[in-house]
């Protein structure tokens, strides 16, 4: 994993997790290959019925725009 990249990525998570967290969950940094983040969503949000809205709409949206680079993102 490309340390760069990665910092980016964490940073940029660093910004939505407290809105996770206000409601129990958590987002892990788990890979990112090629362009895709793979990411593991933790308590509340693992087994809420929303959790691929957040994905997609909260974390995917808001790494896209801090880090360009990024081509989408995935639960693993």
């Amino acid at each position: 994993m490309n340390e760069a990249l990665k910092t980016k990525v964490e940073n940029a998570l660093g910004k939505i997790r407290p809105y996770l967290q206000a409601d129990g969950g958590d987002v892990q940094l788990i890979d990112i290959v090629d362009g895709i983040v793979q990411v593991r969503l933790r308590g509340a949000c693992a087994g809420c019925p929303g959790a691929t809205m957040t994905l997609k709409m909260g974390v995917e949206r808001t790494l896209k725009e801090q880090v360009p680079e990024i081509k989408g993102v995935e639960a693993v």
